[in-house]
């Protein structure tokens, strides 16, 4: 029988895969959960709410990985939830060490869960992460370099040593984990061939913990790094841990011993809050998270997908029975005509209600960027503090998927060009913490995504000359905004040297195309000294989008609303040509060139015509002149991807079936903007 098999009543096998991909996501908001909250721990003060969450999520995930029989993942929870254990119950302080260590075991279990899952990839071997834990929750810091901090532990526990002479310190040394712990009785051997050296003496019987950890207590008067250099001839230097340990008889004697079990202490008295308190914690907690498996289901994204879609249909169908129902007499009809209203008024708020079914919290984005932020500060040697501000502001699923990966370039990119280092920014009076900040917020029919750091800000003169250099065509007429936006140039960058984090001139310009390729726009602001501001405007949605019906001969194009800026009755007299083929037009003292929908899709027309409606629109920058026959009208059209359905059109980004029935293909207007470039 296969480890997701167990017998049920009947004697027969029963399947646990289907079950799964529930326990993958369950492991999954775990893990995001327990970071987060890792993340929030200050180590002065632990909150023990914090501590005991974070070993339930723990918790969670060895229950559900033992059951599934992943026993890898079991193993890494269950050395986790000794040291959370001991964590909460007080008998251990938190410590920084301790917070990267759980932190590196999460991204672990990622791994291990991806395999689960399926994703492949060589196998993980935590045998040296679950021993570095074992050694944490035995009250030993396993973090290089090898000096650990004291842990409290009775006195009774070291035996007495010789009192040190001057200059002589006395050490406690934790060895290990180790495959062959008698190997560390070599180092007793080396003291007695080195005079002068010290005396070493056993802690533990010549018998290794649990964990494979030898313990000893050294007279010594040699300094940390020399007898860590000594001891790594015959152990590793990260297995060797020293901390200093009380002189028998002192007021602090045991108070620095860490290598033996003792009974757990019991807890902590803690005052009860005054009930003020007490309602200002609940109320800090959202009412959800109390109840959260009685509040929320798991539904499949397909299945939402699939019922966005037949209510896009049920929208489709609604505006051809709106359309029938103006050809008949509303006096004769009058029940029908009211029919027609409700399903009107009951079709747009059932599609507001299905389409916020997709809409996901930013939170679920910014939450990715404290960890990353941490990680990248510590490499840089910079200190860098994130903040957040609308993480309700919701945006569709599908867009959200799309903007992660630009907003954690120019999250990395606020870090590594903006942030100075410490001492840069107090010699400018300064903070030596930076500061980025990512904020949400809906403003109309889109959302505004902006990505603040009070960093050096952008200089206009070094833009300016690295433009040059590269051969831009740039000249110091030109406004703050548009030297602020040669950085989006392919290949551009201020940096002085290429490193892993940055400075190849690559990213930001796929950062602006992507957000681009999503009908959003992005611009940036910054003050020299002062820091630097990127802001990203994008629809709430893709599956739905406020649209311009126009007509050319028999045809009916739908033009994106967001791209159009104005409209004009145009005249043959109006248009110029360039270059023999070429047409332009005049407008506003900027000469825009001409795209008519006719030609450029061959729509058959019975006779030449002359004239028109031009439509301005914009995109990536850049205008150009939409020649069209009529307006018809602006209203919400549901969005159908063409390219699934049949394949890529140039020049068209979707389609939707208009009220009569016929499709319209909405117009791609960066493409257009591109095709009157080149």
């Amino acid at each position: 029988m296969s480890d997701t098999q167990t017998q049920d009543q009947d004697g027969g096998a029963f399947d646990l895969s289907q079950f799964h991909g529930i326990f993958f996501e369950e492991a999954s908001e775990n893990l995001a959960n327990m970071e987060t909250l890792l993340l929030g721990i200050d180590e002065a003060s632990a909150d023990d709410e914090a501590l005991n969450a974070i070993f339930r999520c723990a918790h969670s995930i060895k229950g559900g990985a033992a059951t599934f029989g992943f026993q890898d993942v079991a193993d890494l929870t269950h050395v986790m939830e000794t040291l959370l254990d001991k964590l909460r119950r007080h008998e251990l302080g938190v410590t920084t060490g301790m917070i990267d260590t759980l932190l590196e075991s999460g991204d672990a279990l990622k791994q291990l869960l991806a395999r689960h899952q399926g994703g492949g990839g060589d196998p993980l071997d935590c045998g040296e992460l679950v021993a570095r834990i074992g050694a944490l929750a035995s009250g030993v810091a396993a973090a290089p370099p090898m000096i650990a901090a004291p842990v409290a532990t009775p006195a009774a526990v070291a035996p007495a040593a010789a009192a040190p002479a001057e200059g002589e310190r006395v050490l406690d040394v934790a060895i290990g984990p180790m495959e062959q712990p008698e190997l560390a009785d070599q180092l007793a051997e080396l003291f007695a061939e080195i005079p002068g050296l010290g005396r070493f003496e056993p802690l533990d019987g010549g018998k290794p913990d649990e964990a494979r950890m030898r313990r000893f207590r050294v007279v010594t008067g040699v300094s940390d790094a020399e007898l860590l250099d000594l001891f790594s001839f015959h152990v590793a230097r990260e297995q060797v841990f020293v901390a200093p340990a009380a002189v028998p008889g002192s007021p602090d004697e045991g108070a620095y011993g860490f290598f033996e079990e003792v009974p757990a202490p019991a807890a902590k008295p803690v005052a009860a809050p005054a009930p003020a308190a007490k309602a200002a914690r609940a109320a800090d907690r959202p009412a959800a998270a109390t109840n959260l498996e009685n509040s929320t289901i798991r539904v499949p994204i397909e299945k939402v997908d699939q019922l966005i879609n037949l209510v896009g249909e049920l929208v489709i169908t609604q505006a051809m029975l709106a359309q029938t129902g103006r050809a008949l007499d509303p006096v004769v009809h009058q029940s029908m005509a009211t029919g027609l209203t409700d399903l009107e008024r009951n079709t747009r708020m059932l599609q507001e209600a299905v389409m916020a079914i997709r809409m996901i919290p930013m939170a679920v984005v910014f939450n990715r960027f404290p960890r990353m932020l941490r990680d990248l500060a510590a490499k840089l040697g910079k200190q860098v503090e994130l903040q957040t501000v609308g993480e309700d502001t919701e945006l569709d699923k599908g867009l959200i998927e799309k903007i992660t990966d630009p907003l954690t370039h120019l999250v990395r990119n606020a870090a590594d060009h903006g942030i100075e280092q410490p001492e840069e920014r107090l010699a400018a009076g300064k903070s030596a913490t930076g500061t980025v900040t990512l904020a949400a917020a809906h403003q109309g029919g889109s959302i505004v995504i902006e990505v603040r750091d009070d960093g050096r800000g952008l200089n206009r003169d070094k833009l300016l000359r690295k433009a040059a250099e590269r051969g831009l065509p740039v000249h110091d007429q030109m406004t703050d905004q548009e030297v602020y936006g040669l950085i989006f140039e392919p290949g551009f960058s201020t940096a002085a040297q290429v490193t892993d984090v940055s400075g190849r001139g690559v990213g930001m310009d796929v950062v602006k195309r992507n957000i681009l390729s999503l009908g959003g726009s992005v611009e940036i602001d910054s003050a020299e000294g002062y820091g630097m501001r990127v802001s990203v405007r994008l629809p709430l949605t893709l599956a739905i989008m406020d649209g311009m019906s126009v007509g050319v001969a028999d045809e009916t194009y739908i033009v994106p609303l967001a791209s159009v800026v104005e409209s004009i009755h145009l005249s043959a007299d109006d248009v110029k040509s360039v270059g023999g083929s070429g047409r332009v037009v005049e407008v506003r003292n900027e000469y825009l060139p001409i795209v008519p929908l006719d030609e450029l899709f061959d729509v058959p027309r019975p006779e030449p015509k002359e004239g028109g409606i031009m439509i301005v629109v914009e995109a990536e920058g850049g205008r150009v002149a939409v020649l069209v026959d009529e307006l018809i009208g602006q209203h919400q059209v549901v969005v159908k991807n063409l390219e699934a359905n049949y394949r890529k059109v140039p020049g068209v980004s979707g389609a939707t079936i208009l009220g009569d029935g016929r499709v319209a293909l909405i117009l791609d207007v960066s493409w257009l903007v591109r095709r009157a470039r080149h």
